[in-house]
């Protein structure tokens, strides 16, 4: 999946806001059983960036084990 968001912010305020947007969708999306990456990339040229990766299934036997 590729999303693009364009928006009228100056290159500054861009520079304040993506570090935020970058930590609200890595927050929403460690959530997630997915591996992904997030890139965000102003229009001066800065690069903010998070990847994640799935977690390891459990072994059969560790489901069976009850929660301590």
């Amino acid at each position: 999946m590729n999303i693009r968001f364009t928006s009228s912010l100056t290159p500054d305020d861009e520079n304040v806001l993506a570090p935020a947007l970058l930590t609200a969708l890595t927050s929403i999306l460690d959530m997630l059983p997915i591996a992904y990456a997030v890139r965000i990339e102003t229009s001066d040229s800065q690069v903010f960036q998070h990847s994640g990766s799935r977690p390891e299934p459990l072994h059969a036997d560790e489901r069976s084990r009850p929660a301590l």
